[in-house]
């Protein structure tokens, strides 16, 4: 027989060390870097080419991508709205442990509705989200197409396809925007390290 849990039964258990020490281990502060925009614009080699510039400097991160965490995490779930829901939510907790272990954790996610960003944002304390819009126009994207889904799209064999037959709400005032059409990785890196910097999630020099 299975009890049903309800929040009346949880607590919340504080644990002595927390995430200040947790940052303080690690040399910097940490924070959430959320990478939205169409499949195709280059989101995840984005935060690849970030994460691997900060791990030279001493960073310590963790890059959440949307195809691995179907592997593991969100095996269950399919593409329907519900499943995409839940999908975004579960990644929104995960990354928010992660924030509380003192990563800089770089989430890789179409994502494409406001009201679903927001929601990961209110989870975490003022400054600790960074909206990063990878800003490709569609048709860059489809010319890319990596794994072929906007041609199937065009076909009918996908539905719901964010940009073709779904909406993709872009970021009204993205903490980061970065135009990601006739400009090289290294200097949408170098953009990336600045504004870390700028917000101290970096430590200067």
């Amino acid at each position: 027989m299975t009890t049903q849990v309800t929040t009346d039964n949880i607590v919340w258990h504080q644990h002595f060390i927390d995430k200040a020490a947790r940052s303080a281990q690690k040399g910097h502060k940490p924070a959430l870097l959320w990478f939205t925009g169409l499949s195709g614009s280059g989101k995840s080699t984005l935060a690849g080419a970030l994460e691997a510039e900060l791990i030279q400097r001493g960073i310590h991160t963790y890059l959440l991508d949307g195809d691995n965490v179907r592997h593991g995490l969100c095996s269950d779930l399919g593409f329907a709205t519900a499943d995409r829901q839940e999908n975004l939510r579960r990644v929104g907790e995960v990354a928010k442990l992660m924030v509380d272990a003192g990563l800089v954790v770089l989430a890789a996610f179409v994502s494409p509705y406001r009201a679903e960003r927001a929601a990961i944002r209110a989870r975490l304390p003022e400054g600790e989200f960074i909206e990063v819009f990878v800003d490709t126009p569609l048709s860059e994207c489809e010319e890319r197409d990596p794994k072929g889904l906007y041609k199937k799209a065009r076909a009918g064999e996908i539905k719901h396809f964010t940009g073709i037959d779904d909406p993709y709400e872009a970021p009204e005032q993205a903490d980061i925007h970065l135009l990601n059409h006739g400009q090289g990785i290294e200097q949408g890196v170098a953009i990336l390290l600045a504004q870390l910097q700028a917000r101290g999630i970096l430590p200067q020099g």
